[in-house]
């Protein structure tokens, strides 16, 4: 009877022993994890190998950017020296005429081995230097103590081209005939065409004369023209005068 009685006060105890048992067996297992040893796990890691340059030839020239050789400078142009001459005030090679360009040029005005042409462009720019332009026409003058002169031809630029120009002049003097010539106009320091078109004052004391050529020199600011004619007429005396220069033809002489 007291076993029986033992037996049953025994029974719960053992049920709540396998029942905490269970629970403890149901529970997950936790694992720390120091983030210090992670980190350094991290960094311990081996690096990426690093790359390679492609070889470059020993014979090629080696620049500061890899990627791109420089680009060369563009050569100049007859507009940049042109500019640059007006902004320094003289005139280069580049943008002036040669004496082999203006004795061809001349000869198509007065005529091929026209005699005494090449000695008076020889005189000429030996004294004055290269223009940077020239004209080449044709004129017709006469005077009686006032004389007239109207002429046409064709302006080249060394740097602006061809263009067709125009041109009056009185004169005053002790002048007596007519003539009519073929001419050839050296310009000196004419950067800008549109500055030819004004008055420039003239003295038909001949400034050089060789071979049947004569030549004059007009002036105005830096502006210096240089008229080479060579006339068919009858014409004589010394007069001072201007050349008024147009776009287009004029009748008025002033």
């Amino acid at each position: 009877m007291l076993e029986l009685m033992r037996r049953r006060a025994l029974a719960p105890m053992i049920a709540l022993a396998l029942a905490m048992g269970a629970g403890s067996a149901a529970v997950p297992q936790v694992r720390t994890v120091d983030p210090n040893s992670a980190i350094d796990a991290d960094l311990r890691q081996a690096p990426p190998p690093p790359r390679t340059a492609a070889p470059v030839p020993a014979d090629r020239p080696r620049y500061e950017n890899e990627g791109a050789a420089p680009a060369a400078a563009p050569a100049p142009t007859a507009a940049t020296v042109a500019s640059a001459d007006r902004a320094t005030g003289t005139t280069s090679a580049a943008a002036t005429y040669q004496r082999k360009d203006l004795l061809s040029a001349g000869e198509r005005v007065f005529g091929k081995g026209a005699q005494g042409l090449a000695g008076i462009l020889e005189k000429i720019l030996r004294d004055q230097g290269e223009p940077n332009a020239y004209i080449a026409g044709r004129e017709a003058s006469g005077a009686v103590v006032i004389g007239l002169r109207y002429g046409s031809g064709i302006l080249s630029h060394r740097v602006e081209g061809d263009r067709p120009i125009y041109w009056t002049g009185p004169s005053l003097g002790f002048d007596l005939g007519g003539n009519a010539s073929k001419v050839f106009v050296l310009v000196y320091n004419l950067y800008d065409t549109q500055e030819i078109y004004k008055r420039y004052p003239e003295g038909e004391g001949h400034l050089y004369f060789v071979g049947g050529f004569s030549a004059t020199y007009l002036r105005r600011g830096d502006k210096v023209l240089i008229p080479i004619r060579l006339g068919v007429g009858a014409r004589a005396g010394v007069n001072i005068g201007y050349m008024k220069f147009s776009e287009k033809a004029r009748w008025l002489p002033f």
